[in-house]
């Protein structure tokens, strides 16, 4: 294996999660005496460029021509995108006959907050997802970006002023072709904004099911700078956000018109170094704080399960696909899961295939616990799952740090957006099974 940005072939292991399926190879029910393929799941680190990397085990086609996944169930999401857009055709002055183009565009979720008279194009790759925002009215090519789509979007629609590539540019093996291809679509006085998983937070808190087989790379913003230079792109400014536990916004541009940096660049650079992640000793206590969560969580569930608790599942994300299978968490500790997304009713989750049933089930069923899978969502989904006090069932969060919430003191604000949880002590080391249920 070498290093995808920069060739070297000094890589590290830093974390070994195992053998799992693909975390969106949602089962249906004829399929689950069939057989299902594994691939290891074993994180690298570059000693040289420092980029932590997955090898390229299977290709994007595999995965994301019939997609499971769409943006649009995520609410607080939405509004991620439209603020998002709102500041950008602000911050670019973009004005009417500019172009934005968003790739990975998903169902339309951000570009049908463009304002009339910019014009705009997604790029997504799957067929069902991108037919979802052709029905929103959102143009969109289904294809896979590389520089000979690029190149054909660039003759037909000219240079785009904005060119958004929102949680994309970690799910590319081939990083220096895409880089190349971003540059060019991008206007030579536009800029091209990239969002991606923090690999700060992903260290720091061992956020260990963000790691699947989609991405194959994870980014700090001193391996993103380097990784967007191999295309001719300078990272003008960043931003931290709190998006998937913790993201990274870039601001790039073609170099040769991109100027100085903001001070937030060396700002946030500066935190990635105090953090020891500027040299390959500090991923080191990565794998052993992963280990320490696995076992709280198995046991606070194996607590539960002793105690006569029924504990379902809220959510059916790929990264919950990661945490289920490396933890061993199978439908004796977890009787089921329930999605908003109707693609996915009826089928199992891979390798541990747990059931998955629409949110009503969990209202008519009423279980003691709710273990809640896209835990980044935490706000959110508290203020959605509110209700579950109404039959004294408790939320059950499994990262940073294994954590029970009475949804009873979650509030929505009068405009229905969520209020932020009231502060509970995170069960470590797990506490007795009697005050888990009280």
């Amino acid at each position: 294996m070498r290093c995808r940005v920069c060739g070297s072939t000094a890589l590290r292991g830093v974390l070994d999660l195992g053998a799992t399926p693909p975390c969106e190879s949602f089962l249906t029910r004829e399929r689950l005496d069939a057989p299902e393929p594994t691939y290891p799941l074993h994180l690298r680190l570059c000693d040289d460029c420092l980029l932590l990397q997955l090898p390229p085990l299977i290709a994007p086609e595999e995965t994301f021509v019939d997609y499971a996944y769409f943006s649009s169930y995520s609410d607080s999401w939405v509004e991620h995108a439209r603020q998002l857009v709102d500041g950008a055709v602000e911050r670019l002055r973009l004005r009417d006959g500019d172009l934005i183009v968003e790739v990975a565009s998903n169902d339309g979720y951000l570009l049908q907050h463009v304002p009339a008279g910019i014009r705009r194009l997604g790029i997504e790759p799957s067929i069902n997802v991108g037919e979802a925002a052709r029905e929103k009215g959102v143009p969109t090519l289904t294809a896979f970006l590389d520089e000979i789509v690029a190149a054909a979007v660039r003759a037909e629609h000219g240079p785009a002023q904005l060119v958004v590539a929102n949680n994309v540019y970690a799910h590319i093996p081939d990083v220096v072709g895409f880089t190349r291809s971003l540059r060019r679509l991008v206007a030579d006085d536009g800029q091209v904004c990239i969002e991606v998983h923090h690999a700060l937070n992903l260290v720091r808190h061992a956020q260990f099911d963000t790691i699947y087989h989609e991405h194959f790379q994870y980014y700090t913003l001193l391996s993103a700078i380097r990784a967007l230079a191999t295309g001719d792109l300078q990272v003008v400014d960043a931003e931290l956000l709190r998006t998937h536990g913790g993201s990274l916004r870039i601001w790039a541009a073609p170099t040769a018109t991109a100027g100085p940096a903001t001070p937030e660049v060396e700002r946030i650079l500066g935190i990635e170094r105090d953090a020891g992640l500027h040299s390959p000793d500090g991923y080191d206590d990565l794998a052993p704080r992963t280990e320490r969560l696995r076992q709280d969580l198995l046991r606070f569930l194996l607590e539960a399960r002793a105690t006569g608790l029924r504990v379902a599942g809220y959510g059916a994300p790929g990264k919950g696909n990661t945490l289920l299978n490396y933890c061993g968490i199978r439908s004796d500790l977890l009787a089921y899961t329930v999605d908003r997304n109707p693609y996915k009713h009826g089928r199992f989750t891979p390798g541990v295939r747990i059931p998955i049933e629409p949110t009503e089930h969990l209202d008519a069923d009423r279980p003691d616990l709710v273990l809640v899978l896209p835990w980044n969502l935490r706000d959110e989904l508290s203020a959605q799952l509110a209700h579950v006090a109404t039959w004294g069932g408790k939320l059950v969060f499994p990262l940073p740090e294994v954590t029970v919430v009475d949804p009873a003191e979650h509030a929505a604000r009068p405009d229905g957006s969520a209020q932020p949880v009231t502060p509970v002590q995170p069960v470590h080391p797990v506490e007795p099974a009697q005050e888990v249920s009280s």
